[in-house]
């Protein structure tokens, strides 16, 4: 009987203990909250424990965050950013050939100013050679500002002429083919001097391709490289090298490609020019012809 009350206090004070045990922080965890169907996930849990849960990024700066990574990538691919991220050999490939085009296009302006002028003055000498003035006025008022190619032609061969006749004892006969070589003379180096920088733009038009071709095989030697050392072969890799290389090819063609249609076009100026010059030879040439048969008789 003393054991039976005895089991009896024993519940009865466990009861009461258990009874009086305030909720833990581990249940307050576990609470749900009741939601309707087709409602949303709660992003974090509910509780004192929620406070160092870590929260998920805004949908804004997630966006944002693309929109300057892309504009970053933007900026790189712009002739600066490849010119910038450029290996030291690719960016002397890239100096050297702009340098080439600017040049290129100095004597490209410098010559079309030139031809235009020449043929002006030319129009105009011709204009006072058969406006039926007599040859020694032309050639006193020729002989001393001689501006132009057919003018100069015109000096040489008046100013052999004279010597001719001036020297006493000379031979009258020989004199039409003196006067010639003296016209052929001139005009040889007239056409010299309208030459003078087209070699050059011959030369950047057959070079600059080549030139801009060893910067291409130099970056993609690069880009090779950069896939050998980060063992990845994505874009992201292989891209940045590609770009440059075909910049430097671009400012290759870019520096050819007006070099080369400028030299054509003012050869097939010079060519046209000499060849009118030619036929002013022949035709001065026939009329003094005729002045020394005349003085011979």
């Amino acid at each position: 009987m003393k054991w039976k009350c005895l089991n009896a206090a024993v519940l009865t004070a466990l009861a009461i203990a258990l009874a009086s045990v305030p909720e833990g922080p581990a249940e307050a965890q576990i609470q749900t909250v009741p939601r309707e169907e087709g409602a949303p996930p709660i992003a974090a849990p509910t509780g004192e424990g929620a406070e160092g849960a870590p929260l998920a990024a805004p949908a804004g700066d997630v966006q944002a965050e693309f929109l300057g990574q892309q504009t970053e990538l933007q900026e790189a691919f712009t002739p600066l950013g490849l010119f910038a991220r450029a290996d030291w050999v690719v960016k002397a490939v890239m100096i050297l050939l702009i340098l080439a085009s600017f040049w290129s296009w100095v004597v490209i302006v410098e010559k079309w100013f030139a031809f235009g002028t020449l043929k002006r003055r030319t129009r105009h000498f011709e204009e006072n050679f058969w406006s039926g003035r007599s040859l020694d006025d032309l050639y006193s008022h020729y002989s001393t500002r001689a501006d132009q190619p057919m003018a100069a032609v015109f000096v040489a061969a008046l100013h052999e002429w004279k010597r001719s006749y001036e020297k006493k004892g000379a031979n009258i006969s020989g004199v039409s083919s003196r006067v010639e070589l003296a016209m052929n003379v001139s005009i040889q180096r007239e056409a010299e001097k309208i030459e003078r920088g087209l070699n050059y733009l011959a030369t950047v038009g057959s070079t600059a391709p080549f030139l801009g071709l060893f910067g291409t095989v130099w970056g993609i030697m690069n880009s090779f490289q950069a896939i050998a050392v980060r063992q990845d072969t994505t874009l992201a890799v292989v891209a940045p090298g590609i770009a440059e290389a075909l910049f430097a090819t671009a400012l290759g063609l870019l520096a050819a490609i007006p070099a080369v249609v400028a030299y054509n076009r003012f050869q097939s100026e010079l060519t046209r020019y000499t060849a009118r010059l030619e036929s002013f030879a022949d035709e001065l040439s026939a009329f003094l012809s005729r002045q020394v048969d005349e003085r011979g008789r």
